[in-house]
C-alpha cells in the first residue's frame, strides 16, 4: 500500500510528520509513506525544510492520501496549475485532510453534501467553499475522511491504519506512539474516534 502526506510550503510539521510518524509502525512489505510535494523540498512555517519523497502525480497515484494544513494553503488552492496536479480520486483512494487541508479537499469538490472538520482559522473558509463544519476532531464519510486541530493527525493515521490494515494494527500503532502509563487512554480515545466510521464503511 502506497501512502502520500501532501506537504506545501508554509507547512503545518505536526500535521505532516506526526502522521508519518504513526503510518511507518506498519511495517509490512509493499506499506511505504512518502512526503509528497509539488517541488523537490518544502519549508514549514517555523523553517524546517523537508525534502519531498514523491511528487503530486506519485500522490495521485497512490492508495491513500493525507493532506495536512499551513500557512500558505488559501494560495495554494488560489493557483489552478498547483490544483491541477492533483488527481485524487475517492472512488479507488482513501483521502482524508486536516486543518486547512480540508480547504484543498473543497476547493476539489470532494465534500460535497458531507460535514468535515477544520481548525477555527480555516473554518470560515471552508464554510466559504459550501462545506459544513462540524464541532469535532475527526469525521469519515466513506473514503474521505476530515480532522481538526493539529494534534487530530492522529486520527487521520490510524484511520488509514484501521481501513488498510485493520483496527488491531491501528491500536498497535497509536499504542506504539502514546506516552507511558497513558497508552489505554490514548488508544481508546483513538478508536472511540474512528471506529464508527470504520464499521460504517465496511457495511456500505
Amino acid at each position: 500500500m502506497r501512502i502520500a502526506i501532501l506537504t506545501f510550503d508554509g507547512f503545518n510539521e505536526l500535521d505532516s510528520l506526526i502522521a508519518s510518524g504513526i503510518l511507518n509502525r506498519v511495517t509490512k512489505p509493499g506499506w511505504s509513506v512518502s512526503i509528497a510535494c509539488p517541488t523537490h523540498e518544502a519549508r514549514s512555517m517555523n523553517g524546517v525544510v523537508l525534502k519531498a519523497q514523491a511528487t503530486l502525480e506519485d500522490a495521485s497515484r497512490a492508495d491513500a492520501v493525507i493532506i495536512g494544513s499551513g500557512r500558505l494553503t488559501r494560495e495554494v488552492v488560489a493557483d489552478p496549475a498547483l490544483m491541477a496536479r492533483l488527481k485524487l480520486d475517492p472512488t479507488r483512494q482513501l483521502l482524508g485532510a486536516q486543518c486547512s487541508g480540508t480547504l484543498v479537499l473543497a476547493k476539489l469538490g470532494l465534500l460535497q453534501d458531507v460535514p468535515a472538520c477544520t481548525d477555527l482559522t480555516t473554518r470560515p473558509w471552508v464554510e466559504e467553499a459550501g462545506v459544513q463544519v462540524v464541532n469535532q476532531p475527526f469525521v469519515a464519510n466513506g473514503n474521505v475522511a476530515t480532522a481538526g486541530g493539529c494534534l487530530a493527525s492522529q486520527y487521520l493515521a490510524v484511520w488509514v491504519i484501521a481501513r488498510l490494515e485493520g483496527i488491531e494494527a491501528a491500536r498497535s500503532a497509536i499504542h506504539y506512539v502514546a506516552p507511558v502509563g497513558e497508552k489505554d487512554e490514548y488508544v481508546e480515545r483513538a478508536m472511540r474516534n474512528i471506529e464508527p466510521f470504520v464499521a460504517q464503511a465496511a457495511t456500505s
